[in-house]
């Protein structure tokens, strides 16, 4: 049977008038069970060092990570960001925005409820993870999966109802997150901002949430590159697995 999908090629190399934004998980890192017990690579930390300094700082990261662990992860560099799928979003200047910062308190008690809700769940599904992100809750389920379906109903069933919240399904996760944000949203807010301004984006992402990513950089003329071979996808270029980003990264930076 012929393959209904495109074959895509792998991106060029960056140009001085690109803007680069890189999920993380799965595109610089792989993926564990424990997200906490990842580690970034000093040479590919140096290499998007240096591919910052050369485009005069227009290289931010888009995660769903919160910033805090961002900056753990890749110090001492200190990058532009979007954390939480875009509700953190932090300036090249330094400046930290959150979108929906006014949520009311009986939506922070209603998603400590659901993670206490959770934390029995896991109790009872040994291999499930629940990691809190504060504004956001993910349930995990990599080290558990013929949980799966067990754990999407549970996520379903404590959605519903809610309107200040939405499920952001990922690889072998699910995630509780606030409405009005996606990676999109903050690639196109950073884009109207200094040095991103004016340039190409760039996006590096693999997950079903980055497909809010490819959509932006596609409608503002970018580059939309899917690490892996996950599809549908709208992306346009492909790189094949984490590796293989490594590799183009360190190409980028000399």
């Amino acid at each position: 049977m012929a393959n209904d999908f495109p074959q895509r090629p792998p991106p060029p190399l960056l140009d001085d008038a690109c803007a680069l934004f890189l999920d993380v998980d799965g595109t610089l890192i792989e993926f564990a069970e424990d997200p906490a017990a990842v580690i970034l690579l000093p040479e590919v930390r140096e290499a998007i060092g240096r591919i910052s300094d050369r485009l005069e700082g227009a290289v931010a990261l888009i995660s769903g990570r919160p910033l805090e662990q961002l900056d753990r992860l890749f110090a001492p560099l200190h990058l532009p960001a979007a954390g939480l799928h875009g509700h953190q979003v932090r300036s090249f200047a330094g400046q930290t925005h959150a979108v929906n910062a006014d949520h009311d308190d009986n939506t922070g008690e209603w998603l400590h409820a659901v993670h206490q809700q959770a934390m029995r769940f896991a109790h009872g599904h040994p291999g499930v993870l629940v990691e809190d992100k504060g504004h956001s809750l993910a349930l995990h389920w990599r080290g558990a999966p013929h949980a799966a379906r067990d754990v999407q109903a549970f996520a379903e069933r404590h959605i519903r109802g809610h309107a200040g919240y939405r499920l952001q399904p990922g690889d072998h996760v699910v995630e509780f997150v606030p409405e009005g944000t996606d990676k999109g949203r903050a690639i196109r807010q950073l884009m109207q901002q200094s040095p991103f301004r004016g340039r190409i984006p760039v996006f590096l992402g693999d997950d079903l949430t980055d497909e809010y990513g490819f959509d932006a950089a596609n409608t503002l003329h970018g580059w939309s590159v899917l690490v892996g071979e996950r599809e549908p996808s709208t992306a346009v270029f492909a790189l094949p697995q984490v590796h293989s980003v490594h590799a183009w990264l360190r190409e980028n930076a000399y």
